[in-house]
């Protein structure tokens, strides 16, 4: 498919003189600093959300959507503002960070990446490539599958409504449980794999072999692995594995922006991909609009995120639930355990739970007190009790939660 934007040298000099020309005038007005010029009207008081009458909240329960994802490093909202104050042709930008992304994370050669809106976008639209390739007319005829192989096979174990991305682009998708039902299933209909990761222990096929059996029948073989980091090797482990496209999401242990995601794969189907989405226009992704801003910032938090060392930030993960165990836990018949999941969100968490002799209070009435605290309070809950992490905690926001727990547990004790 040929790009609608052409360019050459005369017409790059002219662009390029003309930002130059842009930004030192936005320079010397002192737009480009932000922290000279005072701010009116809405955002004057440095917090928006308290101005629009949103509660804001403690979260206890780890980078999820519904909560915002997690915390920008100041260092990425920095490379943001910069690239905020340019124009730049976004098909050549989304090619160059994504060469960036892969040399910092040494992908194998062949392999490349791409910054899409978040981990959902990176799915239907690693998808809609594989489909369409760089056919034109498939590509503006999607949803619309005819002519092209519709069928992808998924694990019944892996059904999902993050599946509904797949289901978007018309495919049908063809749920198996064992090795011989994709041997039943595969057939010359069949577009894709697709691995749910956060699903494997539920599976009968592991991600490994599921990437062999793609191999085997030379079919395409994606990995939803959106909360999949830490630990950070994931982000390389998979195609070394052999799948052809992974997605991460951005806005999670990265902490780049919450509305970005990641990729991953073959340099042909990455390249189709981008025809599939935002900024090309008639294409089912162009409603995923990534702004130049969330590009330059998931470059920038990729480079942090591998320069990090994890193990000072897994020891202060442990201390926090650590201490507030060792307040909640002296309320008699509160009682806590821990424990790192497999996959997926691989961080501490703790388990809270209280004997109802003892406490007379359901967890959904534990989890309505916090959330109608002030500040608000977010853990995780279960028929049986609660749940946490401690990873996307705020200095002091550990003492808070102990103290509100503590609160509530003596409140109810019989």
């Amino acid at each position: 498919m040929k790009l609608r934007y052409e360019w050459n040298r005369r017409t790059f000099l002219g662009g390029m003189s003309a930002l130059a020309g842009a930004f030192f005038t936005r320079k010397m007005s002192g737009l480009s600093q932000p922290g000279k010029s005072s701010l009116t009207g809405f955002g004057q008081s440095s917090n928006v959300y308290e101005e629009l009458g949103v509660t804001t909240v403690i979260n206890g329960e780890g980078t999820m959507t519904m909560l915002g994802g997690s915390l920008m490093r100041p260092e990425v909202e920095a490379v943001m503002a910069n690239a905020s104050h340019h124009f730049v042709h976004m098909p050549e930008l989304e090619v160059a960070a994504g060469k960036r992304i892969a040399e910092l994370l040494k992908l194998p050669e062949g392999y490349t990446t791409l910054v899409t809106s978040g981990a959902a976008s990176a799915i239907q639209n690693g998808l809609c490539g594989v489909l369409t390739g760089d056919n034109e007319d498939f590509i503006r005829q999607l949803p619309d599958v005819t002519g092209m192989k519709s069928e992808v096979i998924i694990q019944k174990s892996h059904r999902n409504p993050f599946d509904h991305q797949l289901r978007a682009t018309g495919v049908k998708l063809v749920e198996v449980e064992t090795r011989e039902d994709v041997l039943r299933a595969v057939s010359p209909r069949t577009a894709m794999m697709h691995f749910s990761n956060f699903a494997n222990d539920n599976g009968r096929i592991k991600v490994d072999e599921w990437a062999k059996l793609a191999k085997e029948h030379q079919i395409p073989c994606f990995n939803d692995a959106a909360a999949d980091v830490p630990p950070v090797s994931h982000l390389w482990d998979y195609t070394r594995m052999g799948y052809d496209l992974v997605a991460f999401s951005g806005g999670k242990a990265m902490r780049g922006p919450q509305c970005a995601g990641i990729l991953i794969g073959r340099k042909d189907l990455v390249s189709y991909a981008l025809l599939n989405m935002c900024p090309h226009e008639d294409t089912l992704g162009r409603s995923q609009k990534i702004g130049k801003e969330e590009i330059v910032g998931m470059v920038k938090a990729v480079e942090l995120y591998l320069a990090e060392d994890q193990e000072p930030l897994i020891r202060e993960w442990w201390a926090r639930l650590d201490r507030i165990s060792t307040q909640i836990t002296k309320v008699p018949g509160v009682t806590t355990s821990f424990h790192v999941p497999g996959i997926a969100n691989h961080v501490p968490h703790m388990n809270i739970n209280w004997d109802p002799r003892r406490i007379n209070l359901t967890s959904r009435q534990v989890s309505e007190a916090l959330r109608s605290s002030k500040p608000a309070i977010v853990l995780g809950r279960s028929e049986e009790g609660l749940s946490m992490c401690s990873f996307m905690l705020q200095p002091g926001e550990d003492k808070i939660i102990a103290e509100r727990l503590t609160q509530i547990f003596q409140g109810h004790s019989a």
